[in-house]
Formats: structure tokens, sequence, C-alpha cells
């Protein structure tokens, strides 16, 4: 990051584990080909698959929670694009709080996290898209819920991590794509936190997404998801990757290596090859590999490995965010 790291309040124990992992000033560098060489194997690896798409499905867009379900069970993949989506107050929450620490990056004064949360809260009622119309619906004391839920998420985050000084360049809900096969397929994504930036071949960029529930290796593949549409957009690698935890207010970090990113490549090849091969007009059979996610499947109940799976799981787990 940029800046005097040792700069600015004092810090409780939490907000100082942050610094310190996540403030050396240590900048690995990058070649310059690397940017080149990934796009051009994707794009020699994607072309073909992507050819084979349905016309009436292309262009083809591919986030990170498709990755995800896609590695994970491609029948919960399926019935989840089936799946009309209806916001809840559960749901809602994540949005809420995630718009109100955007705001807390240029913020003037010293708002509480309250302050944020209606802030965002009016903020997203303006824009009059999707998550709009639902906090419009709310009586008082939904609207109260959804309020004290956000301020949990983000009170919580202002007491473990360090305030965002100006110096660290950070940017909340950072959206980044990549563009592929003459734009027949789109990469995306949008980062939690962003924080530093890139001089020249120098890697100093941290990305952070922010969690709630057990740490998953899967949260380790979103980001390196991320890293991957990072370097495809600017050339250079972020230096470090982070989920933020914030029950248990600590860091899960991983450096970033050249071999991390053509790992996130051979995944997104993958992914892309059985996203093809599910679409309509003709899709084959779904796999169906049961796991912890069987819990919020909504075939679930249908489903006789997930539910085999269900009896013999411990059904006080956490759900991961």
């Amino acid at each position: 990051m940029s800046g005097s790291l040792s700069e600015g309040p004092s810090l409780n124990p939490a907000q100082q584990q942050v610094l310190d992992e996540l403030g050396t000033l240590d900048r690995p560098s990058f070649r310059a080909d690397l940017r080149a060489d990934l796009r051009h194997d994707l794009e020699e690896a994607l072309r073909p698959i992507v050819a084979e798409a349905d016309e009436a499905n292309r262009p083809l867009f591919v986030s990170k929670r498709q990755l995800g379900m896609l590695h994970g069970c491609e029948a919960r993949y399926v019935a989840d694009k089936e799946e009309e989506f209806e916001w809840s107050v559960a749901s809602a929450r994540g949005s809420v709080a995630h718009k109100a620490i955007e705001l807390s990056v240029a913020y003037r004064g010293n708002p509480t996290p309250l302050d944020l949360v209606e802030g965002a809260m009016a903020r997203i009622e303006a824009d009059e898209k999707g998550l709009s119309s639902f906090i419009q619906s709310l009586d008082e004391v939904e609207r109260a819920e959804l309020s004290g839920r956000a301020n949990d998420f983000v009170t919580t985050f202002t007491e473990t991590f360090p305030p965002l000084s100006r110096k660290w360049v950070p940017v909340a809900e950072s959206s980044v794509r990549a563009l592929l096969c003459g734009d027949d397929l789109t990469l995306m994504g949008r980062v939690d936190l962003s924080l530093g930036r890139t001089r020249g071949q120098e890697a100093g960029k941290v990305l952070i997404d922010l969690k709630t529930g057990q740490p998953s290796h899967a949260h380790l593949e979103d980001l390196r998801f991320y890293a991957l549409l990072e370097t495809l957009k600017v050339g250079v690698p972020p230096r470090l990757l982070v989920n933020y935890y914030l029950d248990a207010g600590s860091p899960r970090n991983e450096i970033v290596t050249e071999d991390m990113l053509w790992s996130a490549a051979r995944r997104v090849v993958d992914a892309v090859t059985k996203l093809v091969a599910l679409d309509p007009p003709e899709p084959r059979d779904p796999v169906r590999t049961p796991g912890q996610n069987c819990r919020w499947c909504p075939i679930s109940d249908s489903c006789r490995p997930g539910l085999q799976f269900l009896e013999g799981s411990d059904q006080d787990d956490w759900r991961p965010a």
C-alpha cells in the first residue's frame, strides 16, 4: 500500500494485526509480457469451447459465483439458474453493508456505522434497481431489522479493521472484467475492497473480500479469480489476496504468484467447458456433487446424494458468506 502504514491513530490489537499482515512494503515485480501470455493462452483454449455454445446463449458471462457453482455441484448450478431470486432481509444485509463501507471511503467527518448504513439504504433506494424495490417495500419493522443487521456487519468492520487512509488508495466495490474471444465471453467480478496500486511492473495492490462464517477453500479460489482479472485488466497482478473474516476479526492472506494465475486460468477454462455443456438447447445431465451447500440448494429435498450427505453431516455448521 502507498504511504506510511505506521501513521494514524492508535489501534486496538485486531486492527494492528491487520495492519501488520497487510502493510508490508515489499513489492514484487512481474514480467511485462505476463498479461499478453495469459490472454493468448486463455483465448486459445476457450475459443473452440465458446464456438460450441448456441448462438442464443452468446455472449457468455461468467462471474465468481458461477465459477464456484460450476466447480461445486453442477445440479445445483442448473437448479439455481431456473430458480427466481427473491430478496430477503438476510440476503440484503451484505449488499447494504458493502455499500456502507463503500461510502465510508469518501465520507467526510466521523460518521457512525449506523449513519453509513442509513446513507447506504438511501442510496440504494434512489438507484431504482433490483434491491431498491425490495427496500422500498419494507415496513418499518422490517426496515429496522435490515438496518440493524447491516449495522452489526459495518460495526464489526470498523472495530477490527484499521481506519482506511486515503494514502492507501482504498476502493470499495470495485468492478473488474475481461473481454475474451472477440467479446463472446466476459469474465466479471466485484472486489469488496482494494488497497494500494501498481508502480510500473511492481505489484502493490491488495484485494480483500469480507466474509462471515467458516473459512473455505472456495474463498481462496474466488480471490485468485479476481487476481487473474486484475492482471488481464492492468497487466500487473496484485501482490496480496485477503479473505477478512468479520466474525473472527482476522485476515487469511495469500501472496500472488505467476503459478497461481495460471492455475486460476485453467480453472476458468474448465468452468466454461462445463457451462457450455450444460446450456440449452442440448444440455448434458449435470453431475451431482454433495457438500455443505446442499443445505441451501433448491432441489435438496429431491436429490438422493444430497439427502444422504445431509443425513450424515453436522447440521450445526455455519453457512459461509
